[in-house]
């Protein structure tokens, strides 16, 4: 293996430098016909990190160094999630892609293992360095590495794929033009061949996720995107009507839009006009790998009603456009965040006006997986047969994938969620008793499925169809356990379920506390096989450290801090005190735990009362005077609910603190003022009621 010599002395001159930087990492090749000598922006130290390596691990080891590091950097560069925005794309051997901002090579991968030849376009040699020692085994790279004005004019015009992933927003740093945009889609599309495409993944600005509040990728501040970035920046994303006005201004006629979610970055899913998101799909929505978010609202209730009134394509976290003949691929769902040899993505192709569902490997460990779903099929059909519950045909096509024919119908768990909205429960334990009795037909049977959930169900009318049995085993297992998972997992996945009595479900299926407890025990003994004992993306975000605050909570939280600094003046004309004849002293806080005031009242008033606070807390007397005298901290003159501490302090072990000035025995006038300087300090009820008790097993 050649070693990375990009870093030399520096008293070597500038072409000198450029000669020794590596030709050839491994079987990539890289290109500095247009480098200018030293890289124009970098991450710093991380990169040198990520270098690393890349140089000393494998692919399957990143996931492991992932969740190590708990970085950011890393997990951006090295997920092979990055990956998922351009693996369900139509690319095979025969084709060439161009790839323009390549950095790290997250995409480039996915790209040089499906095409045939990946031509990478980026500014930065280290990353370039990065690209090409993760790639070192694929002969079909080639990395140009400069300014892209520069390196473009020589760029061939018959790429099958042009692919400007998280790259588009730039592009007015690329062209310095006044329509940066449009100047930058015409050059690229220069470089598609006939029926070729040009793929742009990029962030929708009015992306939920913003309103929700995600700070915008780019420049890093809140609503700034849907600001329309007031305080400028080199990166400007934009909603579907704009990039469809830059299509329009570039002549392009044929495209077609797709939404990864949660977003490009990390996409799960990707969806489609022709397949778009259902009520109750978009769940995984707390993205802030990054930086610290707030969470201004559930975006999952959000994200309901806008399905419901069809403006998912207005508030998309991200937008993938495809320039070019439309893909037959509607739809596609990864789960490459398991064990090996579990790794697939499913997918709904249409072709013709038909649809079919496939299940395809992503390693070559899973192909055995998704082989033996055929015969799972023939397992299930035969012991349902009968019993009012269908399996969905699978099919092993050569082409390597497991084919499904599309079945209409709502989920049962979509019809068990709107029993549960409308409080028809009589609706609900209906439909859950049908369930247990189709699941426990032929229980028996050394087969079953043991993922019937109820997302698992179609129901179309009275033909009750199951859709996804990839974890069938060839074991008899009980249907009351079969059951109890369904409603475990069910109720788990939603907040709003948690209004079912699960005690209850468990009675009604016979299950003792200690199965219960059994059963909860084989479903995590189930998904630590699944996943390999990998985190969740969930518990990689908590290692980064990102955090996500509720300012409903910071809101009333500020508010009690307000509450807790009022002083509540009450006056006394020989009628006692009483909320009318009080008022509130406003910013009369000199210092945190300091108040200074001057109190006017006529000659009339008998008493004055002082709330320091509406918590407990302890007090120190600075200054108490009536027009200048100070008035004696003694029972005589001053009446408090609080237990004095020495000679001028209290401690209230009350939410209601109060200090009463009796005025009988000092001389006043008609106009007349009360000068307070309070320390203040606030207390837990429990500490202030030890203070008190204390000072009284001393002093009595």
């Amino acid at each position: 293996m050649k070693q990375d010599t990009a870093r030399k002395p520096l008293h070597l001159k500038q072409e000198d430098l450029i000669s020794a930087l590596p030709r050839q990492i491994g079987k990539v090749t890289l290109d500095y016909s247009h480098y200018p000598g030293k890289d124009l922006y970098s991450d710093g130290a991380i990169e040198d990190e990520i270098l690393s390596i890349v140089k000393s691990a494998s692919r399957i080891e990143y996931p492991k160094l992932i969740e190590e590091k708990g970085s950011w950097p890393i997990l951006y560069h090295l997920s092979p999630l990055r990956a998922n925005i351009v693996d369900w794309l139509p690319i095979d051997k025969s084709h060439k892609v161009l790839e323009i901002g390549s950095g790290c090579g997250a995409i480039t991968d996915k790209l040089s293992e499906k095409a045939g030849k990946v031509t990478c376009v980026d500014l930065s040699a280290r990353r370039s360095h990065i690209n090409a020692y993760r790639n070192q085994d694929r002969d079909n790279i080639t990395i140009h590495v400069g300014n892209f004005s520069d390196i473009e004019p020589e760029l061939p015009f018959d790429y099958d794929y042009v692919c400007l992933i998280g790259v588009f927003e730039y592009a007015q740093s690329y062209m310095g033009t006044k329509t940066p945009y449009e100047d930058f889609m015409n050059i690229m599309l220069k470089h598609v061949k006939d029926n070729g495409c040009l793929v742009i993944a990029i962030e929708n600005k009015f992306g939920l996720k913003y309103w929700a509040g995600c700070k915008e990728d780019h420049v890093g501040t809140y609503f700034s995107g849907l600001e329309g970035y007031p305080d400028g920046g080199s990166a400007r994303t934009f909603t579907r009507k704009g990039l469809e006005k830059i299509m329009q201004n570039c002549g392009v006629g044929e495209y077609s839009f797709y939404y990864p979610y949660p977003d490009y970055k990390f996409p799960t899913v990707i969806y489609s006009d022709r397949r778009m998101p259902t009520v109750g799909e978009l769940t995984n929505n707390m993205r802030n790998f990054d930086r610290d978010r707030m969470v201004l609202f559930h975006e999952k209730y959000v994200f309901d009603g806008i399905i419901e009134d069809r403006l998912f394509d207005l508030f998309s976290n991200s937008y993938m456009v495809v320039i070019g003949k439309e893909p037959e691929i509607t739809y596609a769902k990864y789960s490459n965040d398991r064990a090996r040899e579990y790794m697939l993505r499913t997918e709904m192709a249409e072709i013709d006006g038909q649809r079919e569902i496939r299940k395809i490997p992503m390693t070559e460990a899973a192909a055995e997986h998704v082989k033996k779903m055929e015969e799972y099929y023939r397992l299930l059909e035969k012991r349902y047969q009968g019993s009012g519950l269908s399996v969905n045909p699978c099919t092993w096509k050569e082409e390597g994938y497991a084919a499904f024919p599309f079945e209409k119908g709502r989920t049962l768990e979509a019809l068990l969620d709107e029993c549960l909205e409308q409080d028809d429960m009589e609706g609900f334990y209906e439909l859950f008793d049908r369930y247990l009795k189709l699941i426990s037909f032929g229980e028996e049977e050394a087969v079953c499925d043991y993922d019937l959930i109820f997302a698992n169900i179609l129901v179309g009318g009275d033909k009750w169809t199951v859709i996804d049995y990839e974890w069938t085993m060839e074991k008899q297992i009980p249907a009351k356990e079969i059951a109890f998972r369904a409603v475990y997992c069910y109720v788990l996945e939603e907040e709003k379920r948690n209004k079912l009595n699960l005690d209850y479900i468990i009675e009604r299926l016979g299950i003792t506390p200690a199965q219960a407890d059994e059963y909860r025990e084989k479903e995590l003994k189930f998904q630590k096989s699944v996943t390999g004992k990998r985190k969740s993306m969930g518990e990689i975000r908590a290692t980064i450290g990102t955090y996500s605050v509720d300012p409903k909570v910071l809101m009333e939280q500020h508010l009690q801090e307000i509450l807790d600094k009022r002083i509540q003046i009450y006056t006394d004309c020989g009628n006692g005190f009483s909320e009318a004849e009080s008022y509130y002293l406003p910013d009369i806080y000199t210092e945190e735990n300091l108040i200074e005031a001057e109190i006017p009242f006529d000659g009339n008033v008998k008493a004055l009362r002082i709330d320091p606070a509406d918590r407990c807390c302890m007090v120190k007397v600075r200054e108490l005077l009536v027009n200048g005298v100070a008035v004696p901290l003694n029972k005589k003159q001053v009446i408090t609910n609080g237990t004095m501490l020495g000679k001028d302090g209290y401690v209230f072990a009350t939410n209601d603190p109060n200090m009463t000035i009796l005025m009988d025995e000092i001389p006043r006038t008609g106009e007349n003022t009360l000068s307070v300087k309070l320390e203040i300090a606030p207390l837990t009820s429990s500490l202030a009621q030890t203070v008190a008790d204390s000072r009284k097993k001393l002093f009595g």
